[in-house]
């Protein structure tokens, strides 16, 4: 049964970055493919400014690489418009509205140590 999967842009950047979750977050990221794998454009933005900052290319590479690997989806009407509601409904940030509505738009499950995310249905905390 083909699961789909949505990795949080703390998971990427745990993943990339060597940190102490990135064990964790490995098996979602090594097996990042278009078929099984969704991006939010809003988790790009927030990976590549934080890879940015550690200044090193080759992570910065490798993190392009395999994110363009996954399926990256636009903001759009859809994603917006549920993002926006559930915002209201549960408290989130924006960027965590998008990344929430995404993955229901998608049906995929959430991978992330994001506590505010951690709450919700359809996410895997990883601590």
């Amino acid at each position: 049964m083909k699961v789909n999967v949505l990795v949080d842009s703390c998971g990427w950047i745990e993943y990339f970055g060597g940190g102490p979750l990135a064990d964790k977050y490995e098996p979602y990221a090594a097996k990042a493919n278009r078929g099984t794998h969704y991006t939010p454009a809003i988790i790009l933005y927030e990976v590549f400014k934080r890879m940015s900052k550690l200044d090193d290319k080759k992570a910065l590479k490798a993190c392009a690489s395999i994110i363009s690997s996954t399926k990256v989806i636009p903001v759009d009407e859809n994603v917006a418009l549920l993002a926006a509601d559930m915002s209201m409904k549960y408290g989130l940030s924006m960027a965590d509205a998008i990344i929430k509505a995404t993955a229901d738009l998608c049906q995929a499950k959430i991978v992330t140590s994001d506590e505010h995310l951690g709450k919700l249905k359809g996410v895997q905390l990883i601590k």
